[in-house]
């Protein structure tokens, strides 16, 4: 839209209707006399601290003619009569609309070049409570909320070093989302942070909709068949800001709760807050356990139904497991519906008023369990395991991982049952073949540190080490 004019009308006629002053009821303006001068406020309702523009309209009412005369500049007005300390001033027309779309309250004057604008606005937004993933016994209870500038606070407040930065940039050519990315400019990998500055800079959309996941999704390479998260998302600032301390990168989008942490490995998702709050051995016991819990839901029920499907195959101690009781569907029918119908009360709990979850849990617990296995419908072997499948889901703290092993298993147990053992093998290496050509958003590659090798950083993941000076 260009610069601003030098008379006072036409900038205000502009701003009026660009910023649609008449046609939106959440545009506010205000008209002053400030010593003898026209002058006239833009603020977002909602936005704006009332006290605090309260205060700086009476201090300027207050002004006389002889106070203003000599000033030219508004830079000159701002720094003799503007108390608030994040203001600065403008004369692009772009810049200063975006600007009070983000909540910043615009002034102009009469016979004053440029336009203020003071940064006093305050976001409508939640407390700081604990999320409702990565939930944990021990340490903080605190959660990032949807608004970035507290988001960076608590960091802040954890890493009191000079060297955190707090890098802004503003995404989508119409939403002008605010993206910030944290790192420690001592000891982040320099090449890394270029190539995901410039994966940034180089997003072109028209708005951020989704948040941190249209940011993924815009940056991501293109892999659709790959079901493998590609990043690490956190609502613990305790987790991000040892990320940080790390050497890693923490993207942060406005409205979003959850951050980005970047690079992100496949290990990265053994990972969870609870095992720093518990002593060295205990952690690396929930550690393991998590990992081989998780495997194990990879494989048990194909392995199962491999096992079941011809007499014979299990040894003698093993032979209560091949004698699944007779049911109206097949096994392999069984296994699939079961899949689905957990994911169906998934989906139903979500949009469950919180006065009726206990009787919805109460009911899906009664038409899965005591009323199928009656019904001749479901075997009790099967309700077995796909249960455990089901918590095993939830022992780890990556949803899109938990998501992306359910389709890895629903596939396998589809090969096994055309191909069979060389259905089993083969799905077993397809998987491996899978994970090792995931690409990553950015850094070293999906399997680091196992591939290339790094022994150290490999047994920091998979052991939980005692808190030292270089491990946090």
């Amino acid at each position: 839209m260009g610069k601003l004019s030098d008379n006072y009308l036409d900038n205000v006629r502009l701003f009026d209707e660009v910023l649609g002053v008449d046609r939106s009821c959440d545009i506010v303006s205000r008209d002053y006399v400030i010593g003898g001068k026209r002058a006239r406020i833009w603020v977002i309702d909602g936005y704006g601290k009332d006290g605090i523009l309260e205060r700086m309209g009476a201090f300027w009412l207050s002004l006389t003619a002889a106070d203003v005369k000599h000033l030219t500049e508004m830079q000159d007005f701002a720094d003799r009569f503007i108390t608030f300390s994040e203001t600065n001033v403008s004369f692009d027309v772009d810049d200063i609309v975006t600007s009070v779309l983000l909540g910043k309250t615009l002034l102009l004057a009469e016979d004053l070049a440029g336009g203020a604008l003071m940064d006093c606005k305050d976001y409508p937004g939640r407390s700081v409570g604990e999320p409702m993933d990565g939930k944990v016994l021990r340490g903080s209870h605190d959660g990032f909320i949807e608004a970035v500038v507290p988001n960076m606070a608590l960091l802040r407040r954890r890493i009191r070093d000079p060297h955190l930065t707090m890098e802004g940039h503003k995404v989508g050519t119409r939403s002008h989302t605010d993206a910030v990315l944290c790192y420690l400019d001592d000891k982040v990998d320099r090449k890394l942070l270029r190539e995901l500055r410039e994966k940034l800079e180089g997003i072109d959309v028209k708005s951020l909709t989704m948040a941190q996941e249209s940011v993924a999704e815009a940056i991501r390479p293109r892999q659709w068949y790959n079901p493998f998260p590609k990043v690490r998302y956190t609502e613990r600032p305790d987790s991000a800001a040892a990320s940080i301390m790390e050497g890693n990168i923490v993207l942060m989008v406005d409205n979003s709760p959850s951050v980005m942490i970047l690079p992100t490995t496949f290990f990265d998702f053994t990972q969870e807050a609870n095992e720093f709050y518990f002593p060295p051995l205990i952690g690396s016991y929930l550690r393991l356990l998590r990992i081989i819990v998780f495997l194990i839901s990879l494989l048990i029920t194909p392995a199962w139904y491999l096992m079941v499907s011809e007499p014979g195959r299990l040894p003698g101690w093993l032979e209560f497991l091949s004698s699944p009781e007779p049911a109206s569907l097949s096994l392999l029918s069984q296994l699939l519906v079961v899949e689905f119908l957990i994911d169906v009360l998934k989906l139903a709990s979500l949009n469950t008023p919180d006065s009726l979850s206990n009787s919805f849990s109460m009911l899906g617990a009664l038409i899965l369990g005591d009323f199928a296995v009656q019904a001749g419908w479901l075997g009790p072997e099967v309700l077995v395991y796909m249960a455990f499948v089901s918590v095993a889901g939830f022992a780890q703290p990556s949803y899109e991982m938990g998501y992306a092993f359910k389709l890895l298993r629903v596939v396998l147990l589809l090969v096994t049952a055309v191909f069979d053992v060389w259905g089993f093998v083969l799905g077993v290496l397809g998987i491996l073949v899978l994970l090792a050509t995931t690409k990553p958003m950015v850094g070293h590659g999906y399997l680091y540190p196992l591939i290339p090798f790094n022994g150290k950083a490999l047994r920091r993941l998979l052991i939980r080490e005692p808190i030292s000076r270089d491990n946090t």
